[in-house]
């Protein structure tokens, strides 16, 4: 029998090893340390932390901010097990790490960001920065302080120089990628007026569906991380006057009425989904999915029907996006999760394309309004540029 808990990490630890490990310069961290007179604090009381490669030249004063992901923690137990490793406590993460991709300083890398001010902010709530509870019990010293870890971190920047800016992004992959969705018109409202600010979330878009047990395993899971970590009244009100604030979570209910510019980046077959929202190990007891999960190459043809099936909840669910040249979209047809944080997905020589377009083009002209990019793929496997991802 398949352990869903350990599975669910595994996959959380491998997508982790290649956020960190990928070619890149490193930077250094820096703990915000007058963050915890604030309470905002990472899950174990210690302080938030980011890494920041400072601007050069003409790119002095513009600015992204990258939110890195990790998953969630919905109950006392899965939170204290995170408290004790880099994804609850500064004190266990690297002291370094790479910048490469969407934050590589090499200009033939990352021709329209490379010389900006790039920052990577540390995840360490555990509720995609959503959470405030002011009560710690002191059995557990486990401390729900996600948004003001988020407020703080902002504040830290605009004191480093960000109070200058005349160009921002607030970007973020996976949970951070969510985290970028629900705090883009926050973001904006904390730069100075008359900066050019827009939001870019990569592998981002949980959508809401029902396993292949038909069972709510995903929305389960939301419903328990807004309760433990006080989320509600950090959720856009636009959506929680009207839904259960557990689904707010999920960027199909909230995400149209966003007024920031917007970008999504997504695989139609998002790994981190298909293996934890559609088919996560509760949901497979007999691990007769494992195989597929580990390496689409090996799925069957009713496993590959499903996942057609996904993929078509998945464009629906973007639909709800609307039809504004300020949103942009890059949905390609790839088995991968995250793709702006790596050089070889975001620009290189076989990266991704949809309509002979990098990711970093798409991106590139969106942001500085040389062209409008909306392209959803073809379903899986048309696309020979995808770099799918095999784990071993």
């Amino acid at each position: 029998m398949v352990d869903g808990r350990l599975s669910h990490w595994l996959i959380i630890l491998v997508y982790t090893l290649i956020l960190l490990k990928t070619e890149g310069i490193n930077i250094g961290i820096t703990y915000v340390e007058t963050a915890v007179a604030k309470g905002a604090v990472c899950l174990d009381g210690s302080p938030p932390a980011c890494h920041l490669d400072k601007g050069i030249g003409a790119g002095i004063n513009n600015w992204l901010v990258r939110i890195e992901g990790g998953g969630w923690c919905n109950n006392v137990t899965d939170c204290l097990s995170r408290s004790n490793n880099r994804l609850g406590s500064s004190k266990h993460m690297e002291k370094e790490v790479a910048f490469s991709g969407m934050l590589s300083n090499e200009q033939k890398f990352n021709p329209d960001f490379y010389n900006w001010n790039r920052i990577v902010v540390r995840y360490c709530d555990g509720a995609s920065f959503t959470g405030d509870v002011e009560a710690v019990n002191p059995a557990t010293n486990l401390h729900f302080r996600g948004a003001r870890v988020f407020l703080a971190i902002i504040e830290d920047l605009l004191a480093k120089g960000m109070k200058n800016a005349q160009n921002a992004i607030l970007s973020g992959c996976s949970a951070g990628g969510l985290a970028t969705i629900l705090h883009c018109d926050k973001f904006r409202t904390l730069i100075p007026v008359g900066a050019k600010v827009k939001c870019l979330s990569d592998a981002g878009y949980f959508i809401h569906i029902k396993d292949v047990s038909g069972g709510k395993h995903i929305e389960a899971i939301y419903n328990e991380v807004v309760a433990l970590h006080g989320s509600s009244k950090n959720l856009p009100e636009s959506c929680t006057s009207r839904l259960n604030p557990a689904l707010c979570f999920f960027p199909q209910y909230m995400a149209r009425k966003i007024q920031t510019p917007l970008f999504i980046i997504n695989a139609a077959y998002d790994t981190w989904q298909i293996n934890n929202s559609l088919v996560p190990g509760v949901a497979d007891p007999h691990g007769t999915w494992l195989s597929c999960k580990l390496d689409i190459y090996n799925r069957s043809t009713s496993q590959l029907q499903i996942m057609q099936s996904f993929r078509l909840q998945f464009l629906n669910a973007v639909s709800g996006l609307g039809s504004s040249t300020s949103r942009g979209l890059f949905v390609d047809s790839c088995y991968s999760h995250c793709q702006t944080g790596m050089q070889e997905t975001w620009l290189g020589a076989d990266s991704p394309m949809l309509g002979n377009t990098t990711i970093a083009k798409a991106v590139g002209d969106w942001y500085y309004d040389r062209s409008a990019f909306q392209k959803i793929d073809c379903p899986y496997p048309c696309n020979p540029t995808c770099h799918n991802n095999i784990f071993k």
